[in-house]
């Protein structure tokens, strides 16, 4: 490739994009990503996953939280005419758009104008979708609005974390970025208005608050927020004041439900009643301890238990 770009973004998957795009043959002239940020117990500044692989390829590194008139001076010396967008987390207004001839191209983990928004993964899990996929579009100033390059659908596996389906909608959209980036280089890509009204829905980012079980839920609902929140933030119950991460469950189909909330030990398994159904508990985190089995958790209680309300 002969035309340069520029990437942005942030996160772990945006930087397996980054590592790929230079691997395929595309010269990335700056990355911008998010300052260093608190990670871990003891809050520790951390580069972002994007930063340190820019570092590990020699790509010179612009952090910045928006796109403000020192980061368009940055942009507007690298001759660039183009951006690839992964996850940077700052939305992009005109004068950032216009510094760019060519424009901001921003690859998507869903097939839009479904799940416009910073958790399109998650909130896909959390509906029971069977489909998702990935969607490469150009920025304008509205949230994942942009008129549409190219996407790409996939089947959500059953009992797939979001960990897991991100994994896989970062490879597809590698692959995607690597066929529609020449056209686009070259400015020689057809664009698709997105619908502005079927089928468009919203998927904004999930806290800790959203990630607690209600029990008094369905089974089938309970493992869907257990999946959408592995690995962040993690679906949480509470045991005697203390939380207990579930990691891993599954709903138990025609099984009868006890007292809502209730843990009791059935042929091995370590199931949970539910308003709708018995959910089997696979993986836990008690609070302060390391992940392990539901079965091991067992052993360290005592059953018949119920879990707070």
């Amino acid at each position: 490739m002969t035309e340069s770009l520029i990437f942005a973004g942030t996160p772990a998957n945006a930087a397996a994009t980054l590592e790929y795009l230079v691997e395929h043959g595309f010269d990335i002239s700056l990355v911008i990503t998010r300052p260093d940020a608190p990670f871990g117990r003891k809050r520790v500044l951390t580069p972002s996953p994007v930063a340190v692989t820019a570092g590990k390829l020699g790509i010179e590194i612009y952090m910045t939280n928006k796109i403000d008139d020192a980061a368009i001076s940055k942009i507007i010396e690298t001759g660039c005419s183009t951006a690839v967008v992964v996850a940077y987390g700052a939305l992009l207004k005109t004068p950032a758009l216009t510094a760019l001839s060519n424009g901001w191209f921003n690859l998507h983990y869903s097939l839009l104008p479904k799940w416009r928004g910073a958790a399109p993964v998650q909130h896909a899990i959390l509906a029971g979708d069977k489909t998702t996929g990935v969607t490469l579009f150009k920025i304008d100033e509205g949230l994942d609005t942009g008129p549409i390059v190219a996407s790409v659908p996939t089947q959500i596996q059953p009992g797939e974390t979001s960990a897991r389906l991100l994994a896989r909608l970062t490879e597809l959209g590698c692959t995607l970025l690597s066929q529609e980036l020449p056209g686009i280089l070259l400015e020689n890509h057809p664009l698709t208005a997105q619908a502005t009204n079927d089928g468009v829905t919203s998927a904004p980012k999930l806290g800790r608050e959203q990630a607690r079980i209600d029990w008094s839920g369905r089974a089938l609902d309970i493992e869907r927020l257990v999946l959408a929140m592995n690995p962040e933030p993690g679906a949480w119950t509470a045991l005697n004041g203390e939380p207990l991460k579930i990691h891993d469950s599954r709903e138990i189909a025609g099984s009868e439900s006890g007292m809502v909330g209730t843990v009791s030990l059935a042929d091995g398994k370590v199931l949970v009643s539910t308003s709708a159904g018995v959910l089997e508990l696979l993986e836990v985190q008690p609070a302060g301890k390391q992940s392990m089995t539901a079965k091991d958790w067992a052993r360290g209680v005592s059953l018949p238990l119920r879990f707070d309300a």
